[in-house]
């Protein structure tokens, strides 16, 4: 790799051979001291004592948390998130606070915020209103634990309303105008490229403004290597324009997720 970026690894995709509980410390295991997840738990307001179980997991494993997303519906799925979703908000805003009470005891400070698919019958100026809304609760809520709202344009779903990297910066452009200056993108650089961005351009003209990098090899969104995605290039090209944070894993391995790591060698 002609990088220095660490990695965190999206224990929602890799290490699904295991029960979610002991896919920290399989990626510990692996060689990795970071992890991120998707929404862990079926309900945005989980019980305790399963909050307490994914927390231990993560505690029993030695690995920190970087990343977290928020509650979002039915994923993969028929919402893709619920911040747009005016008859779900009273949930998300729930969620908020079950978040950030994770967030203290984690130290995690990146909080993907999925828009959410067009609703059949809703207004899309609506939707568009509410998903501003719940993004400036949610900014106010994770800055007391210096975290930041991340928003990321993904692939595989038509009514899904951002699908660029223009798309989501001109989403953190009003959000930011609003006066949440804690929301960024997230740059899921497979989900960019099948879109049909333009990605190295991307990258060298906005890298140093984007909240996360999530990557996965494109076509196929497996490990880097199995695709013709020039990943390590588009890394060093990130870092030498201005980002320094993690890199997330969120890739569907083509091998058992413990052998999918060749490509760092």
């Amino acid at each position: 790799m002609s990088h220095t970026l660490g990695y965190t690894v999206n224990c929602s995709l890799l290490f699904t051979e295991l029960p979610l509980h002991e896919r920290p410390r399989a990626a510990r295991e692996a060689g990795f001291d970071a992890v991120e997840f998707w929404w862990p738990f079926e309900s945005p307001t989980p019980p305790q004592d399963e909050v307490d179980a994914f927390v231990k997991a993560l505690d029993r494993a030695g690995v920190r948390l970087t990343g977290l997303n928020f509650f979002a519906g039915v994923l993969p799925g028929p919402d893709r998130g619920v911040l747009s979703h005016p008859s779900r908000s009273a949930e998300l805003r729930a969620n908020i606070d079950v978040v950030v009470r994770i967030a203290e005891r984690t130290g995690a400070t990146g909080f993907n915020a999925l828009y959410g698919l067009r609703q059949p019958g809703t207004d899309p100026a609506e939707q568009d209103r509410t998903a501003l809304e719940n993004t400036l609760a949610a900014a106010a809520a994770v800055a007391g634990v210096g975290g930041t709202v991340l928003i990321e344009p993904i692939s595989g779903a038509e009514s899904y309303p951002l699908t660029t990297a223009a798309d989501g910066l001109a989403f953190v452009a009003r959000a930011r105008e609003a006066g949440a200056g804690n929301v960024a993108l997230l740059a899921d650089l497979y989900h960019l490229v099948v879109n049909g961005d333009d990605v190295g351009a991307v990258v060298r003209d906005h890298a140093a403004e984007f909240g996360h990098i999530q990557i996965a090899d494109s076509p196929g969104r497996g490990e880097p290597g199995s695709g013709r995605l020039p990943i390590d290039e588009l890394l060093a090209s990130a870092q030498d324009t201005g980002y320094g944070g993690l890199v997330g894993l969120e890739y569907k391995p083509t091998v058992p997720s413990e052998k999918s790591f060749g490509w760092r060698d």
